[in-house]
């Protein structure tokens, strides 16, 4: 497994307050929204802005700090609530309002709130769309887990439908349980949708090896569903839904984590799986304080290993077994081309680095920092501040190679604002 690296972006008080920026794009486009305006207000205090910030020319706000509460209060189970609650008001020339209210501040920390706008008719006038962050799952009352087992069967007429475990481009995911025809489906990004997950149902400022085994039982969980059809082999139109009784809580437009987007870049194509058993295993747990959940990863349990030292398998094994083990897949979908399994750098040459030559180019055309660069397969100086320019803007560690992370981030831009997808 990967180490988890992630820069330092914000200077934070890790005891009283936590970082936030947000990032705008165009829904249609996939193209980042410059000179947009974001007011933040407390939900606490909403009669006026606590700050106002203008995105650049990549779409970004700045970092700032937002007051929390006490970083120790998201350490140990309570009944105070360790985040603190605000409402963005976000708008931009040419495109349709939105308000969120309930994004999530921890101290020590920073909260990323990614936005898209939809465009706005001209001469209509604009109307706001709100989203209201309920409680983290962590804090708030939901239903526990329907316990299911692990491994599913394969039937004769042909549950399980994958011939090998492939990582989606999308997860479809219903809003509600499965049978709640009212609910809305969402068309996700995959890793989007693990990220999203995360940082609903455990807190971003635990232990880098709890945070890295929860992201793997949710990664696993969530490939099951996909490797089984679960749903869709039952008639219905989703991958997954958003009840904690069926599935893991997704909430549109909620805020994600620094720690959890970096783990999660980091581990995207892995899962867990028990010896002789092709699928992804269905790794269930429950938060251990309000729901117990005997034989099933607890999310404060996992806490209290990492603070022990325990490394991610060791957490994973203490809960399911010694048997469970971390797998990989290379099959990714919506992907161009898979990572060439080492880092490409300066000197580098052949078809990899004329590939991210030719993602980055097309990349510019939306990020024009990016410098144009020859597609001649050398990686040469200009590819290297092309590749440096890519990593500072996308919160990367910048330092001109191309490893696993920066690739798939470079695919995952390039497929975005070249809208491939739509047309594989």
């Amino acid at each position: 497994m990967r180490s988890l690296i992630y820069p330092v972006t914000t200077e934070t008080s890790a005891d009283t307050e936590g970082g936030f920026q947000a990032e705008l794009t165009d829904i249609s486009t996939n193209f980042p929204i410059a000179g947009a305006t974001v007011s933040i207000t407390s939900l606490d205090d909403p009669s006026r802005p606590v700050e106002v910030l203008t995105t650049d020319s990549a779409g970004f706000t700045p970092y700032i700090n937002l007051p929390a509460p006490p970083f120790a209060l998201s350490q140990e189970p309570s009944d105070i609530r360790p985040y603190s609650e605000y409402v963005l008001d976000i708008s931009a020339p040419g495109y349709e309002p939105i308000r969120i209210s309930g994004t999530e501040i921890l101290s020590g920390v920073t909260a990323k709130q990614q936005a898209q706008l939809l465009p706005s008719p001209a001469g209509l006038p604009d109307s706001v769309e709100e989203f209201v962050i309920p409680d983290h799952t962590l804090y708030g009352s939901y239903p526990p887990k329907i316990a299911e087992a692990e491994v599913k069967e394969t039937i004769s007429s042909g549950e399980i439908v994958l011939p090998s475990v492939v990582i989606p481009e999308f997860v479809v995911v219903h809003d509600g349980t499965p049978n709640n025809r009212n609910a809305k489906n969402y068309t996700v990004r995959y890793r989007d949708y693990i990220k999203n997950v995360a940082s609903s149902e455990i807190y971003a400022t635990w232990p880098e090896a709890t945070i890295y085994a929860n992201v793997l039982a949710i990664l696993s969980f969530t490939l099951n569903r996909v490797y089984t059809e679960w749903y869709r082999a039952r008639g219905y139109d989703f991958t997954i839904t958003s009840s904690t009784a069926f599935d893991h809580k997704w909430i549109p437009e909620r805020n994600i984590y620094d720690t959890i987007d970096a783990a999660v870049d980091n581990v995207f194509n892995n899962y867990l799986s028990r010896p002789n058993v092709k699928q992804p295993i269905l790794t269930q747990y429950c938060d251990g304080r309000q729901v117990s959940c005997p034989g099933l990863m607890t999310q404060w349990g996992s806490k209290s290993l990492g603070d022990a030292g325990y490394t991610p398998i060791q957490i994973l094994r203490n809960f399911y077994g010694n048997n469970i083990y971390i797998n990989s897949t290379e099959e990714i979908s919506g992907i161009p081309t898979s990572y060439p399994g080492v880092a490409l750098r300066t000197g580098s040459r052949g078809n990899s680095v004329r590939t991210i030559q030719e993602q980055l180019n097309v990349i510019s055309g939306a990020y024009p920092r990016i410098p144009k660069v020859a597609e001649d397969g050398v990686f040469g100086q200009g590819t290297e501040n092309a590749v440096r320019t890519f990593q500072e803007i996308f919160n990367l560690t910048p330092d001109g190679v191309v490893g696993f992370n920066t690739w798939y981030k470079i695919s995952a831009i390039y497929v975005a604002v070249s809208r491939i997808a739509e047309y594989a």
